[in-house]
């Protein structure tokens, strides 16, 4: 990995300073200020070269000109700004987790996302095995103008609280009309479609069918022999075309094998047949005006996507409305609506249970056709067959005998698909409407007021007939059921501020703003569920249940903050910059005395070619320097202990057991940051340098710490905890050709944190986050980095791995450190070509590192499912496993692979085997343009029109984690760390664009 990364970047770079230097005398660009003006936090519009700390614009057409549009803004940031780490899962309208300059709270954290200056919701939601995505992807990337990503304390100060882990800052677009002031009409259309990347997938063995020894269970008619119906592995019998076997469809009345004995071979229609190619239509349409002191722009939105799996679909609506307008020379207004309206069907399942991709990964049987699977159930589904004989369509592989159809394990995964789905319906808006008037020349005040309202309504059904499983409020089993959540979350902030700019001399000035928030947030949900199955088989409603369901899981809060702040910002001679802010925020969800507290910082550049003169061959260099704090509040209820209803019992109400002890006396966390860098052009802008190094210490976590169940609770609410951050972040920019006609660019960018635990609670050393399948868990971990993988390592002797002499299988060692989550560095290339009205670009995205357990390995291995176990004689003849027996000597216990099945995987291997590098080099991106010539369109009403080929996730160069994408992780959040687990596959992307304007 680390020979092929350096071998990249050592041919592009040297390749593109060789070609700059040779077309310096062809050298068009006129020297300039460097980038102008740039959208930093509060909306405040600062000179880029004054700012003394690191952000990284990204215009609107780097965002989603070459790539296919995801739905999700946040995966299109993928490998584009030095320092933020992009993790996209693949699940169905999923996720995409954010992390900027490394973790630095113990639960995880993502940055705030702000729009036009005012503060959205992110929230990630899963609910039970069910990723239903992030806020984020509720913004319409056609209103996106450019996203300036705010990355350290510094950056961000002026969020206080909710600055802690960066700030990603969307500026939305102004209506632009034409050159005449009339009305301007863009037309955009685009479809996509994705196919499956094998590599992703499992590459089956097709040697050996069911079971999990080379022997038959029972036999049938004729003497002939039964598969291993029960057993969900392909461990199995050797296949054998003359080998004649009664199988699951011999036993199915509407098969055409019904009753007979088929030959035992692989199947021909193996699991990658079950998905489908994935469709994305989209097509916009927007409506702009504008002129000095007045714009509109209006835009409808349409994105109909039909998913991997079976019964998949997403339909979502966006409108938009911007208007700004001029009341008068000094009086001025904005205002911005936009709605989402999504509906989605068929969610992918995540995780362990009843995830079709874990049946799929894990435990599966070679011999099974998926052709036969999908005849089965739509024929035996039909309502004049479906009853409780045919388990009401779900005719399934995995049957329990030859005299019992039920499922043993596993439903039809079509079954699954078609029956057993989730709908979920999500309503976004957010508006904001602001006034700002011009007291004098260097005097303004503004009045700001934004909404941000968001509504989820989720289902989640379980079909008569399926297989029980644990499923609602209780969590008991049940073969049928239905459960609904809703949800509603509302955020309101109110501002004033003044802006103000002085000239103390005329080479001095001072300028900066004084104002104050108001933030109410809203949040309530409540779930339902049926309890002990349905009563009427299809009919999903709370009233259609077995048993009384019980009470509603209902949770409601209210939380606010007041918050103050002042910036000053001293500008002196255009050499020298001095920036100093300060935020005071009270909060509600911290006890009096400890609720308002407050976040300085401090920021220096100086523009050293200005002093040194150094414009001939170094256009532009800055130094700068800052310090800064941010932090984080309470989430509500931590202060009191709260008790929830768990029904009613001979009239009187039961609660719950209260868990976690509540702390009255929480204090807010903080983060403190200090940083330094510099920014160089050179010849003529040919040449575009940014550095920065950073150091992060964040005190005062606030978490739930485990503690003994003696005390009368197992967690406790507590202040503690230290993490450190230190890290780099370069980015390069290259122009090694540029002509009259021809222009070639290197966009470049790698950062590394190194993340540390410093401490959590006297006599704690470790924090568990997240558990998985196979006895590992992820945890923070005094003295390693945040996302130590704890799990069963072998036992070693002189660096040999010791067999346990009684079963000569290995010895495992429990609570070991196995692994860690955090990737060493990230990076990003891009190169983009133009000629004429050609275009030409593709981005490759790179991370070294960060640890993967993988379940479906650790599983799949044992059951016989992948390639690796059928190599050569390996099942047909007894194996000794490569080891020493406790006193040293050489293993010499034999162990039958033809009776007692696999010695792979979890049954012989300890979690720690299953353990992978999750490094990858991926070609994100790659599109091919043409816009039309304006001669092309003369005497049409078209003034412009570009059509594109454009796609996303192309090839995966390099990968460690076998058959899997190392990014897909199984949901947002602490999810997204270190655990690959019944993933979907990844698809190679490819669409066509067309944009016309009139």
């Amino acid at each position: 990995m680390k020979k092929l990364t350096a071998s990249l970047l050592v041919l592009v770079l040297s390749s593109s300073i060789a070609v700059v230097h040779a077309q310096q005398k062809n050298d068009t660009i006129k020297t300039k200020e460097i980038e102008g003006v740039v959208v930093t936090a509060l909306g405040i519009k600062r000179e880029k070269k004054s700012l003394g700390y690191a952000s990284q614009e990204i215009k609107a057409s780097a965002l989603s000109d070459g790539t296919t549009n995801t739905g999700n803004i946040g995966a299109q940031l993928s490998g584009k700004v030095a320092g933020l780490n992009v993790t996209t899962n693949n699940n169905f309208g999923g996720s995409a987790n954010l992390l900027i300059r490394g973790v630095k709270s113990l639960g995880g954290g993502n940055p705030l996302i702000v729009i036009d200056g005012s503060p959205v919701n992110n929230t990630y939601t899963q609910e039970k095995n069910v990723d239903y995505g992030n806020a984020l992807s509720d913004i319409n990337q056609e209103d996106i103008e450019s996203i300036n990503v705010l990355k350290g304390a510094a950056a961000s100060a002026l969020y206080g609280e909710r600055g802690l882990n960066g700030v990603i800052v969307i500026t939305t677009k102004n209506g632009k009309g034409k050159d005449d002031g009339s009305w301007g009409v863009t037309l955009s259309s685009s479809i996509n479609v994705g196919f499956v990347d094998k590599s992703t997938f499992p590459e089956y063995q097709t040697r050996y069918g069911a079971g999990y020894s080379q022997k038959f269970g029972t036999q049938g008619p004729g003497g002939l022999n039964n598969a291993n119906f029960g057993a969900d592995a392909s461990w199995g019998p050797k296949f054998d075309p003359n080998l004649l076997v009664y199988q699951w469809d011999s036993f199915d009345p509407t098969s055409p094998n019904y009753g007979k004995a088929t030959p035992w071979v692989a199947a021909k229609n193996g699991p990658v047949t079950f998905f489908n190619n994935p469709t994305t239509y989209n097509n916009t349409v927007t409506l702009e005006k504008g002129e000095k002191g007045k714009n509109i722009s209006f835009t409808y939105d349409n994105m109909m996507m039909d998913g991997l799996m079976p019964n998949s679909h997403i339909n979502k609506n966006t409108f938009s409305l911007k208007v700004n307008y001029d009341l008068t020379p000094k009086l001025h207004t904005s205002f911005y609506s936009t709605m989402t309206l999504q509906d989605t069907k068929g969610r992918s399942v995540t995780g362990y249970n009843d995830n079709t991709m874990s049946n799929f990964r894990q435990w599966w049987q070679t011999n099974v056709d998926m052709a036969e699977l999908e005849r089965a159930y739509f024929t035996n589904v039909n309502p004049a067959l479906a009853s409780a004989a045919n388990n009401y369509g779900n005719v399934t592989w995995n049957r329990k005998s030859a005299g019992n159809g039920a499922p043993a394990y596993w439903n039809n995964p079509y079954f699954q698909a078609y029956q057993n789905y989730t709908t979920d319906r999500r309503n976004r808006n957010f508006s904001y409407a602001q006034v700002t008037y011009d007291l004098l020349d260097n005097i303004s005040v503004t009045g700001k007021v934004s909404y941000d309202r968001s509504n989820l309504f989720a289902e989640n059904r379980l079909a008569v007939g399926s297989i029980a499983q644990a499923f609602g409020q209780s969590g008991n089993d049940v073969s049928s059921g239905y459960a609904r959540r809703d949800v509603l979350r509302t955020e309101t902030n109110y501002d004033l501020m003044a802006n103000y700019k002085f000239d103390i001399t005329d080479d001095i000035n001072v300028s900066g703003v004084l104002g104050g928030n108001i933030r109410r947030n809203y949040f309530n949900s409540v779930f339902g569920s049926t309890e002990g199955g349905l009563v009427v088989p299809g009919i999903y409603a709370l009233s259609n249940s077995k048993k009384s369901p019980l009470a509603s899981d209902e949770n409601e809060f209210t939380t606010q903050t007041n918050s103050g702040y002042i910036t000053a910002s001293f500008d002196f001679f255009k050499k020298f910059y001095i920036d100093g802010t300060w935020r005071v925020d009270q909060s509600s969800t911290l006890p009096a005395g400890n609720n308002v507290y407050n976040y300085p910082s401090v920021t220096t550049s100086i523009i050293m070619s200005e002093i040194l003169d150094t414009k001939s061959w170094m256009n532009f260099w800055k130094l700068r320097a800052n310090y800064a704090e941010v932090g984080g509040t309470a989430d509500p209820y931590m202060l009191t202990n709260n008790y929830r209803s768990a029904g009613i019992l001979s009239g009187v109400g039961i609660y719950n057991s209260i868990l976690n002890q509540a702390d009255p006396n929480l204090k807010p966390q903080r983060s403190k940051e200090f940083e330094v860098g510099t920014e160089a052009h050179f010849l003529k802008d040919r040449i575009t340098v940014d550095f920065a190094y950073y150091k992060t210490k964040t005190i005062d976590q606030i978490i739930t710490l485990p503690v003994s169940s003696g005390t009368g609770y197992t967690g406790k609410v507590i202040n503690a905890g230290r993490i450190d951050n230190t890290g780099f972040e370069v980015q390069l920019g290259l122009v090694p050709i540029k002509s009259k006609d021809f222009t070639w660019n290197i966009d470049a960018n790698w950062s590394k944190n190194k993340n540390e635990v410093m401490s959590l609670y006297p006599g704690i050393t470790n924090l568990l986050l997240n558990s998985f399948q196979g006895g590992v868990s992820l945890n923070a971990r005094v003295g390693e980095a945040w996302g130590t993988l704890i799990g069963g390592d072998y036992v070693y002797l002189n660096g040999q791995r010791v067999i346990d002499p009684t079963t000569g299988i290995y010895q495992i060692k429990a609570n070991q450190i196995i692994g860690n989550t955090t990737p060493d560095w990230i990076g990003g290339i891009r190169n983009s070509f133009s000629y004429k009205g050609f275009s030409l670009s593709f981005l490759i995205d790179m991370r070294k590192g960060g640890d993967i357990f993988s379940t479906d390995m650790y599983y799949g291995m044992d059951t016989g499912l992948y390639k690796e176990t059928a190599i050569g004689d390996y099942r047909d003849k007894d194996v000794i496993l490569p080891g020493v027996l406790p006193d040293g000597s050489p293993n010499n216990i034999a162990l039958s692979q033809f009776t007692t099945g696999s010695n792979y995987g979890y049954e012989t291997q300890p979690a720690k085997e299953f353990v992978y590098d999750g490094s990858f080099i991926k070609l994100r991106e790659a599109s091919i343009g043409y816009m039309l010539p304006k001669s092309l369109l003369a005497g049409t009403k078209i003034y412009d029109a570009k059509i594109s080929i454009v796609g996303r996730n192309l090839w995966i160069i390099h990968k460690n984690l076998p058959y899997a994408d190392p990014e897909a992780m199984i949901g947002g959040g602490i999810n997204s760390y270190g655990w690959s687990i019944g993933s979907m596959p990844t698809t190679r992307d490819i669409g066509v664009n067309v944009t016309f304007k009139f």
